[in-house]
């Protein structure tokens, strides 16, 4: 028998001789680790949205109309949902060094060789879109592996909430960078650009992430192979390294699968993800579609400025990443010392969440009834603020719960994630444009804002039901293990 403290089982004579701590690593550690994790996961969604407002250049310097350069977009958010499955599990299994550098090279490789694509072969750089995606798509559930390496549930919210600001803040801040550097500098330069920022990234990965794996490095006290190690120890260079004795080597060893698929057979984790897929590809939506449907209502605004009108999202992204993140670890902390025997992590994470829901759903709403009236473009950009802050606000909170109920599979869960949002994007992405065109602006957002309505229901089956279902595993799981 053992206690449960924060998502670890010691032993009783353990926790009262000799308790060791989840993780070696200081909180300044933990959070130099955090960024760096996170400057990796900025670049997931980084190459599909800077070149947004380029589309019409590309178009034309590729002789093809833009509904086919569009087919990018599409292509880059299939690869993103379908490579983690691939690089998350084996993660989840082999470190994260190993997978941080493959994937962050494949994506340097790509695009230098989108920087020199020739405009007579667009094959080529749909082909090379695929590659980029593959390389870069994995970061995001790279950076959540991590964090549930190195955190207890008390602390995740925060982690979580900063790290995610990377991957979010991309399709904001991107295209504003993007539109410059076109305008300016050619539409090639968009892709050197990405190869000097990513090499940057690789470089500091290389030099500086020490391996978190659990079933490898431990709490950060277990010596790892050379290859694991960072070359510029600055992260934990005064632990104490301790070999593991044969029972805690045993206790280390991943006992689940590699197939990530198995955890779309959990219920719980079936509602969380179909909730912040629905959300994150509402959103990706409204962001993919900012610089044409600004363009066509407010044709004076230059490649530069359109990019700009990105911003403002990204502001509210940075706050309410920022809040949402100290909200929940606050919860958490309340909630546990209130509730005691009652208390579960599904109710501690998801109380805030019908707030964001419904200013989500209102800000959709009213987003599309702005822009079929033409209103004053003050009043989308402040819409996309707090649409900014509601939907990562949304996406911290059930990501983090994902992290929290799947602790040793992050890497996994966190891909799982990735598929569904990824390719509930891909497919409205596909058939906004038609819908703008068969149903109005107004009506098409009001049809989202609907959809998303319909969400309310699953978050209090997951708050009712979801401790249930995750007790049922972990007790099925423990008969397979004995």
């Amino acid at each position: 028998m053992g206690d449960h403290v924060d998502g670890v089982v010691t032993s009783v004579s353990e926790t009262r001789t000799n308790e060791k701590p989840y993780s070696v690593y200081t909180k300044k550690e933990k959070w130099l680790i955090v960024a760096m994790v996170a400057l990796a996961g900025f670049y997931s969604p980084l190459p599909a949205n800077i070149y947004f407002p380029a589309i019409p250049t590309i178009a034309k310097a590729f002789n093809k109309p833009t509904d086919l350069i569009n087919q990018t977009v599409t292509v880059y958010l299939i690869f993103q949902g379908i490579s983690p499955m691939l690089w998350g599990p084996i993660a989840d299994r082999r470190g994260r060094r190993p997978v941080y550098f493959v994937c962050l090279s494949i994506l340097v490789g790509s695009s230098i060789g989108m920087a020199l694509c020739p405009t007579n072969s667009f094959w080529l750089l749909l082909l090379l879109r695929c590659f980029q995606s593959g390389g870069s798509a994995s970061t995001i559930a790279l950076g959540a592996g991590v964090i549930g390496d190195i955190s207890t549930p008390r602390e995740r919210g925060g982690y979580f909430g900063m790290f995610n600001l990377g991957p979010m803040l991309a399709p904001c801040i991107a295209p504003a960078v993007g539109g410059a550097l076109s305008q300016n500098l050619g539409w090639r330069s968009i892709f050197w650009f990405i190869v000097i920022m990513v090499a940057v990234c690789l470089l500091c990965i290389v030099l500086f992430l020490p391996e978190t794996l659990r079933s490898v490095a431990g709490n950060g006290s277990v010596p790892v192979s050379r290859h694991l190690r960072p070359i510029v120890p600055v992260v934990g260079r005064k632990v104490v390294m301790i070999s593991p004795s044969a029972e805690e080597l045993l206790n280390m060893k991943p006992k689940q699968s590699l197939n990530p698929f198995i955890l779309f057979t959990y219920p719980d984790v079936l509602v969380l993800v179909t909730f912040t897929g629905l959300v994150y590809a509402v959103n990706y939506t409204i962001t993919a579609t900012i610089s044409s449907s600004f363009a066509s209502i407010y044709p004076s605004l230059s490649e530069t400025v359109l990019g700009l009108c990105y911003l403002p999202s990204g502001a509210g992204m940075i706050l309410g990443s920022s809040l949402t993140g100290k909200m929940l670890d606050w919860q958490y902390a309340r909630i546990k010392a209130n509730k005691g025997d009652d208390f579960t992590i599904e109710y501690a994470r998801l109380r805030i969440m019908p707030l964001y829901l419904v200013l989500f759903i209102a800000c959709v709403v009213g987003w599309g009834w702005c822009l079929q009236f033409k209103s004053h473009m003050a009043v989308p950009l402040i819409l996309a603020v707090v649409l900014g802050w509601t939907s990562i606000g949304i996406l911290n909170t059930t990501m983090t719960l994902n992290i929290d109920i799947l602790q040793t599979r992050s890497s996994g869960a966190t891909a799982c994630t990735n598929l569904v949002r990824c390719s509930l994007a891909a497919i409205f992405v596909s058939i906004i444009e038609r819908m703008h065109m068969a149903m109005g602006l107004g009506w098409t957002y009001t049809f989202w804002g609907g959809i998303c309505t319909l969400l309310l229901p699953l978050m209090f089956l997951e708050m009712k039901m979801g401790p249930k279902w995750r007790r049922k595993r972990d007790l099925a799981e423990k008969a397979d293990e004995a």
